[in-house]
């Protein structure tokens, strides 16, 4: 595998599990060293332990995006620990689920403190971390933040700010050659959706959505997040790149 990220330091949020996950352990084989963060430790340290074992570098920090001040102490003690802030993924997201009529205040604002709360505060952080170097950042939003999706409108219109304000951060940070892109996966197979996959009726209906057939892997994902977060993606900003097996660009008008 090529080593495009040698060198570079990559902070990567919601780290210890699925597309996460899958991100660090992809970042570190192409060189980077690796700072995964979360709110549990055990998948954290697990992470870690696997890189290494690769021959890889990756530090664990236990963090809460949605903790401002100690997501923001966090990317600054990794610039400072491993002398700069080069990749910033982030990935870690919180939803409800719901109808309108029915969603409490409450629910609705916990669609966002995770998911563009915390996305702001990195992105804001990671743009003063990186204006003398440059550097990358890649933000992950959904299918949902496109298309309007019944019983998740809290997140559906968290994930669509996620893609707005991620072309405004690219347009901030061009001229210092800071890069903003944004991934945008639909159905991805990883722990949050292992329930709903596993009832054989739901994975099929699902599948039959996709025009490739299939749910996408994290490590899917994780390819193209490497991709945006290279140099090979050196002149591009601003983009929303969607992972989905083409599910985004076709109109479902029925199925069994």
């Amino acid at each position: 595998m090529q080593l495009r990220l040698q060198g570079k330091v990559a902070f990567i949020t919601g780290g210890g599990t699925g597309i996460g996950a899958a991100t660090a352990q992809r970042l570190a084989q192409e060189g980077a060293k690796v700072i995964v963060c979360g709110r549990r430790k055990e998948p954290l340290e697990e992470v870690v332990a696997s890189i290494e074992q690769q021959g890889g570098s990756a530090y664990a920090m236990q963090v809460d995006v949605s903790d401002e001040q100690g997501f923001v102490a966090a990317l600054e003690a990794t610039a400072k620990e491993h002398g700069s802030l080069n990749i910033l993924v982030n990935n870690a997201m919180a939803f409800s689920y719901g109808g309108i009529a029915e969603m409490t205040t409450q629910d609705w604002h916990s669609n966002f403190n995770t998911s563009v709360d915390g996305t702001f505060w990195g992105t804001r952080t990671a743009i003063k971390l990186m204006k003398e170097k440059g550097g990358s950042i890649v933000n992950l939003a959904s299918i949902c933040g496109e298309l309007g999706t019944p019983m998740m409108s809290g997140y559906s219109a968290a994930k669509a700010a996620v893609i707005n304000f991620s072309r405004a951060a690219a347009a901030e940070g061009g001229p210092d050659n800071i890069r903003v892109n944004v991934v945008i996966p639909a159905v991805v197979e990883t722990p949050a959706t292992a329930g709903m996959l596993a009832d054989e009726e739901t994975r099929r209906k699902t599948d039959r959505l996709i025009p490739m057939g299939r749910v996408g892997r994290s490590e899917e994902l994780a390819s193209a997040i490497a991709f945006l977060a290279s140099d090979d993606a050196s002149y591009i900003t601003g983009a929303c790149l969607p992972v989905d097996g083409g599910r985004s660009a076709v109109l479902i008008t029925a199925m069994d």
